[in-house]
């Protein structure tokens, strides 16, 4: 079977759903362990393993002022506490994890959309 790229379909946060402008691209980094390798003096290596956080960062997402979506980003920013957050892709697959929005948060009023960064917690798992 091929791999489905594609436009992002929705991105929930708390409950939530925003729809995902087209061109996103938002690139995903589960979380967990990167590893770097170091020498040591008589030739051998050992591998340092650092704790990672999960992120997704530059979402554009459709912000309607009627509902109030840029509000509700800014009471998540303020309030520094994970909620739950899914990412539907355009193959049908569904990854979810706790986040908080991070970063500078945008409202755009000429394309009524809303940018911002996602940081999160533990990892980022598919969705059963």
């Amino acid at each position: 079977m091929a791999a489905i790229g594609g436009s992002i379909e929705e991105l929930t946060i708390a409950g939530r759903g925003f729809a995902v402008t087209a061109d996103n691209d938002v690139p995903r980094k589960f979380g967990g362990t990167e590893n770097e390798v170091m020498a040591n003096g008589n030739g051998t290596s050992r591998v340092i393993q650092t704790r990672v956080a999960p992120s997704l960062p530059g979402w554009t997402v459709a912000c309607d002022d009627v509902r109030r979506d840029q509000e509700f980003l800014q009471d998540i920013a303020n309030a520094g506490q994970f909620v739950a957050c899914t990412v539907t892709y355009a193959g049908g697959q569904v990854y979810q994890g706790d986040a908080v929005v991070t970063g500078e948060l945008v409202f755009n009023p000429q394309a009524a959309t809303c940018s911002f960064d996602l940081g999160g917690t533990g990892t980022f798992t598919p969705q059963q």
